[in-house]
C-alpha cells in the first residue's frame, strides 16, 4: 500500500520532510551526548542543526507556494515541518537555558532527553516510511507518543522531587531554575506528539 502512485522519484514534500526529520534526530542525539557529558562541541551541534532544520523548513514553505498538487493535504504537510521544527527548536533551547540558568544535568533530565531523541528516531522512521507503507510509518507515531507520555511521567516525578528539597532560598531558586529546564524538554516531547498526530492524520485520510 502507497499513499502516492508507484514511483522511482521520492516526493519533494516527502523528501523536504524526511530532511527535517534526520536534522532532527542529529541534534536530539547530540543533546543527549551534551546532557550526559556536558561538551560544548555537542551544544554547537544542535544549535547548527536547529539553523539547518529552519532552511529546509523555509525551502518547504517556498515549494508549497510553487506547487498545486501535494502528496497529501497542505495544511497537514506546513502542521508536520512546524511540529519537527519545534522539537528541535526545543532541543535547542534546552540547552540555551541550561546555560543562562546553570543548571547541572541530572539522572531525570538526561532521561527525558533520552525518551525524545528515541521520540525523534521514531519520527524518522516514520517518515522513511510514509510514502510506501504508511502502515509502518502509524506504528512508528504510536510509538512516538509513547515516548511523549514517558517524559511527562519523568517530568512529573522530576518536579516533584524537586519540591522536597530543603525550605530555603538558595533551593528555591535553584528548584526554579531547573524546573524551566525541565519544561523545555517536555515541550519537546509535546511537539513530537504533535508530529505523530499529524502523521496519524495523514495515514488515516489516504488508506
Amino acid at each position: 500500500m502507497s499513499i502516492l502512485p508507484n514511483s522511482n522519484k521520492e516526493n519533494t514534500f516527502i523528501r523536504l520532510l524526511r530532511e527535517q526529520a534526520e536534522v532532527l534526530q542529529r541534534g536530539a542525539q547530540a543533546l543527549e551526548r551534551f546532557v550526559k557529558e556536558g561538551n560544548p562541541d555537542d551544544a554547537e551541534i544542535v544549535e547548527k542543526c536547529e539553523k539547518e532544520g529552519d532552511e529546509t523548513r523555509r525551502v518547504l514553505i517556498d515549494e508549497l507556494h510553487k506547487t498545486f498538487v501535494t502528496p497529501f493535504d497542505r495544511e497537514d504537510i506546513f502542521e508536520l515541518s512546524l511540529f519537527l521544527d519545534d522539537v528541535l527548536d526545543y532541543c535547542y533551547t534546552t540547552i540555551l537555558e541550561m546555560k543562562l540558568l546553570n543548571v547541572q544535568t541530572d539522572d531525570f533530565l538526561q532521561e527525558m532527553v533520552l525518551r525524545v531523541r528515541e521520540a525523534s528516531d521514531e519520527l524518522l522512521m516514520a517518515m522513511q516510511r510514509l510514502e510506501k507503507n504508511p502502515l509502518v510509518a502509524l506504528d512508528h507515531s504510536r510509538r512516538t507518543k509513547r515516548r511523549e507520555n514517558q517524559v511527562e511521567k519523568l517530568y512529573r516525578q522530576a518536579v516533584s522531587d524537586l519540591f522536597e528539597g530543603p525550605e530555603d532560598v538558595h533551593h528555591v531558586m535553584m528548584m526554579l531554575r531547573t524546573r524551566e529546564v525541565y519544561r523545555h524538554i517536555s515541550n519537546a516531547a509535546d511537539q513530537a506528539d504533535q508530529a505523530a498526530n499529524v502523521i496519524g492524520k495523514v495515514v488515516m485520510k489516504m488508506t
